[in-house]
């Protein structure tokens, strides 16, 4: 199919870099806005997937299985949240890696989900693959207003706080509970939905596809963008998600690449491309709050 002059495998790679902005903007919104270090960010994104995918295999129409998605990974997300609320930093990074782990050892042992073999036969859509990669850029664009809008919102200002100094937030009377907790609901949230898409665009899911090495991959999309950025992030999570597939030879090694990425991101420039932009183009970029 041609769309615009577009073929079937430029489609599958839009939708592909869609799905991983949609990710990383849920990220970026706990530890770039909020300063919450979350290694296990890839579990809400599973919790998604397999919401969706067995929604819809029970016969309900996708836009259930995508709502479905998005209020479980929600509701998980606030409970992993209150966790947020008495560790900090390293502590925090570990129990949230923990819940990466936990999830997907119970998913590797639920016979209802697949267990090992993970679930197939996901029901597309019902669209077409084009009409897919629209409905998934539609999404995409509402992320990027949300988080726009957001991060320029009395609510953002407050996170930012927050991440600067989560004592001195408390002391100026800011409920720095109630907004990290909202901060963890509505960043998994979007991870379940991203997590939904991914389902219904790849049709199969085991729980390696929500491992460690995912939580890492967009760590490294938020980090390398410039945390906190929503354009900087859109542009790691494009670049990074498109990479293996343009060039197979980094498939392999794609962990190398993003680690050598990130080291060189925070020796040279801690604040990522966000941060390299600024210094580059300091005229065009000053005042600009992206």
């Amino acid at each position: 199919m041609i769309m615009l002059g577009l073929g079937a495998y430029e489609i599958s790679v839009i939708t592909a870099m869609g799905v991983a902005v949609i990710f990383a903007l849920s990220l970026n919104l706990i530890t770039g806005f909020c300063g919450q270090i979350s290694l296990g960010h890839a579990a809400f994104y599973g919790i998604g997937a397999y919401t969706s995918a067995l929604l819809t295999k029970a016969g309900l129409p996708i836009g259930v299985g995508l709502l479905g998605a998005v209020i479980l990974a929600g509701l998980v997300g606030i409970i992993v949240g209150f966790a947020s609320l008495r560790v900090r930093h390293d502590f925090l990074a570990i129990t949230t890696m923990g819940v990466g782990f936990l999830f997907v050892g119970i998913t590797r042992q639920l016979d209802f989900v697949g267990g090992e073999m993970g679930v197939s036969g996901i029901p597309d859509s019902g669209l077409s693959k084009a009409g897919f990669m629209l409905f998934v850029l539609l999404f995409v664009a509402l992320t990027i207003l949300f988080s726009l809008h957001l991060k320029r919102s009395w609510m953002g200002y407050s996170f930012d706080a927050i991440a600067s100094d989560e004592d001195t937030a408390r002391v100026i009377g800011l409920d720095v509970s109630r907004y990290k907790l909202a901060a963890f609901a509505m960043g998994t949230a979007l991870a379940g939905l991203a997590g939904a898409l991914y389902a219904h665009n790849v049709r199969f899911i085991d729980p390696e596809s929500f491992g460690f090495v995912e939580s890492i991959t967009v760590l490294a999309m938020v980090v390398i963008g410039g945390i906190g950025s929503v354009p900087g992030v859109i542009f790691a999570a494009a670049l990074l998600s498109i990479l293996p597939l343009w060039i197979q030879f980094f498939d392999e090694y794609k962990l190398l690449l993003y680690g050598g990425l990130l080291f060189a991101m925070m020796r040279f420039s801690p604040g990522g491309m966000a941060g390299l932009a600024r210094r580059i183009f300091p005229s065009k970029t000053r005042g600009v709050k992206s």
